[in-house]
C-alpha cells in the first residue's frame, strides 16, 4: 500500500518536467524572433512591452516547472536556481527593448537592453548546464551522450557570442575604427572584421551565431522529453 503516494507524487513531478521542457523548446526561438524586433523594428510597437514580457515569462515558467523534478538533488536544484535567476533578470529587462527603440537616444534603455543581451548568452549557457544535470540524472545513456557532446559545442559557441557581443558594445559607443585601420601589422582577416562589424555586424553576427546553439539546445529539450515521456509510457505499460 505505501507504493501509489510515491508513484503519485513522481508522476506529478515527471508531468511538470516535460511541460517545462515543452514551454522552453517553444519559448526560445519565439523569444529570440520577439526580442530582436521590439528592440530594432516596427512590427510589434502596437504592442508596447507586453510581448517581450510574455515571452520571457514563458522561459520564466519553464524553469518553474522543472524545479518541481528531483527537488532534493542539490547539484541539479544549484543549476537550475542559476538558470532560473537570469531568467528573472530577463524578465525585469524586457520591457526596455521597446523603451530603447522608442527613444533610441536615451543612454540609460541603451545599457540596459546590452545588459539584456549579456544576460540572455549567460541564460543560454546555463540552461545548457541544467540540461547537462537533468540528463546525468535520467536512465538512457544515449540521450545522457547525446547531451553532453552537444552541450560543449554549444558552451564554445556561446563563449564566441559573448566575445563578439563585447566587441560590438565597444564599437557601439563611438570608438573610431580607423585607428585600426592604420595599424600595419593588423592582419587583413581582423580588418575586414572590423569593417563589418562597424557597419551594422555588431546587431546581425551575434545573432546569426546564436542560431546554432539555439537550435542544438532545442533539439536537446525535444530529445529529453520524448525520452521522459517513452519511459513513462513504457513503465504503465510493464504495470498493465
Amino acid at each position: 500500500m505505501p507504493d501509489p503516494a510515491p508513484n503519485a507524487e513522481l508522476m506529478r513531478s515527471l508531468g511538470r518536467l516535460v511541460r517545462g521542457l515543452s514551454a522552453l523548446f517553444w519559448g526560445l526561438p519565439a523569444a529570440l524572433l520577439i526580442c530582436f524586433h521590439t528592440a530594432r523594428a516596427e512590427v510589434l510597437q502596437t504592442f508596447g512591452v507586453l510581448p517581450p514580457l510574455l515571452i520571457t515569462g514563458l522561459l520564466a515558467y519553464g524553469l518553474k516547472q522543472l524545479s518541481a523534478f528531483q527537488k532534493q538533488e542539490r547539484v541539479w536544484q544549484s543549476a537550475l536556481d542559476r538558470a532560473r535567476l537570469l531568467s528573472l533578470i530577463n524578465l525585469g529587462l524586457s520591457p526596455f527593448l521597446y523603451w530603447s527603440n522608442r527613444v533610441p537616444g536615451n543612454t540609460f534603455f541603451l545599457a540596459m537592453v546590452i545588459v539584456m543581451t549579456f544576460s540572455g548568452v549567460l541564460f543560454m549557457v546555463a540552461l545548457n548546464l541544467t540540461l547537462q544535470r537533468l540528463g546525468a540524472m535520467l536512465p538512457d545513456e544515449s540521450l545522457r551522450l547525446d547531451i553532453k557532446q552537444f552541450t560543449a559545442v554549444n558552451l564554445n559557441l556561446l563563449g564566441v557570442i559573448f566575445v563578439l557581443a563585447l566587441i560590438g558594445v565597444f564599437l557601439s559607443f563611438g570608438h573610431n575604427l580607423t585607428l585600426y585601420r592604420q595599424i600595419s601589422y593588423l592582419p587583413q582577416a581582423i580588418q575586414y572584421l572590423l569593417t563589418g562589424l562597424e557597419t551594422g555586424g555588431t546587431a546581425w553576427l551575434p545573432l546569426l551565431l546564436s542560431l546554432m546553439p539555439l537550435a542544438m539546445t532545442m533539439a536537446l529539450l525535444w530529445k529529453t522529453k520524448e525520452v521522459i515521456l517513452d519511459n513513462v509510457f513504457s513503465a504503465k505499460a510493464n504495470n498493465w
